[in-house]
């Protein structure tokens, strides 16, 4: 079983991404949950969602305590929050960074999300949106494949722009 812990504040959109992989990882055969862990915060609080993926039934919805991977949407919550907590020792964080922040002692992979959606004007409130550029980097990741990001991301929203976010990351992240 592969398990992620996402780390992301209210209004960003990593509920919506959690749900989003896990959906993903359905249309490509596997079996996935996607659980969020909030109460009554307000937006920009943070927020941890959880998302597993196997080939077999998943019996398990308590919280990640040990995941494989950790993203992090807003690098801010590592002032706060420990998000490397209990990561597995060979564990690897996806982190939203435009300077390439790496995290001693895990594979890091830095992909600018905020970039990207700014870049194609993907705003709500005065926040960019970062769930869809994220799809597009997990996909990179090879966690989910390239089609069901793209076909997730159709069937959820309307606007193109989401797809094309997707895509910049895929192409963006190195790995």
């Amino acid at each position: 079983m592969y398990e992620i812990r996402l780390h992301s504040r209210g209004g960003q959109g990593g509920v919506t991404a959690a749900k989003l992989i896990a959906y993903a990882a359905f249309l490509d055969g596997k079996y996935a949950t996607a659980t969020p862990l909030y109460g009554a915060e307000r937006r920009g609080a943070p927020v941890v969602s959880f998302i597993r993926i196997d080939d077999e039934p998943i019996r398990i919805y308590s919280q990640i305590r040990n995941p494989d991977l950790v993203i992090v949407l807003d690098e801010s919550i590592m002032q706060v929050v420990d998000v490397l907590h209990g990561i597995k020792p060979d564990g690897t964080v996806l982190i939203n960074s435009q300077i390439g922040t790496e995290v001693e002692g895990h594979s890091t992979y830095p992909v600018d999300l905020t970039g990207i959606a700014l870049s194609l004007d993907l705003v709500i409130s005065g926040s960019p949106i970062l769930n869809t550029p994220l799809i597009g980097a997990i996909a990179k990741m090879g966690l989910i494949s390239r089609e069901s990001a793209k076909t997730v991301i159709s069937e959820t929203f309307r606007d193109e722009r989401n797809v094309e976010a997707a895509l910049r990351a895929y192409e963006e992240l190195e790995i």
